[in-house]
């Protein structure tokens, strides 16, 4: 499988230990920055980078996921779902690692490296990686809402407030 990466200063050296891992399994990475430390580099354009080729790959029929860092892992979380097509989501336990795939088929994590110890997150990344989509009908319904919202603003048969 390929994994994107994406980081800032505060994800970087888990960026780089689960980069090794990931390679080390057998996995293809595409590491989008930082390349070295800069303490006050800005996240966005390297989260939305792993994101965006995540979707591009996913399109493309090639098996891929992202993965992105930062000091608590909300902006990266937010700068992923701005790419139409990334379902970014926030992990922080074995339950939200595996739910993302699970119940929302995540394409894209985003990890806290302030909040948790780089043992914790290979081991989110781990789980969030094995666990596939489970295609219930209504996760199914659910995710093509959201894919019809970012599309068109509107939800068939829903109201949504403008």
């Amino acid at each position: 499988m390929r994994i994107h990466l994406g980081t800032d200063h505060a994800g970087l050296e888990f960026s780089r230990t689960i980069n090794g891992h990931l390679t080390a399994a057998g996995h293809e990475v595409v590491d989008h920055g930082p390349t070295e430390y800069d303490p006050i580099d800005d996240y966005p354009s390297f989260c939305i980078n792993a994101a965006q080729a995540t979707v591009n790959d996913q399109r493309a029929g090639v098996e891929a996921l992202g993965v992105v860092f930062g000091g608590s892992g909300n902006g990266e979380q937010i700068a992923a779902n701005k790419v139409q097509g990334a379902r970014a989501a926030l992990v922080w336990s074995e339950a939200t690692a595996v739910l993302a795939r699970q119940h929302n088929d995540a394409n894209v994590i985003s990890i806290g490296a302030r909040q948790h110890t780089v043992e914790e997150a290979l081991h989110f990344v781990d789980l969030f990686l094995a666990e596939p989509f489970s295609f219930e009908e209504r996760h199914v319904r659910r995710i093509a809402q959201l894919a019809e919202y970012e599309a068109t603003g509107e939800i068939a048969g829903k109201v949504i407030e403008k």
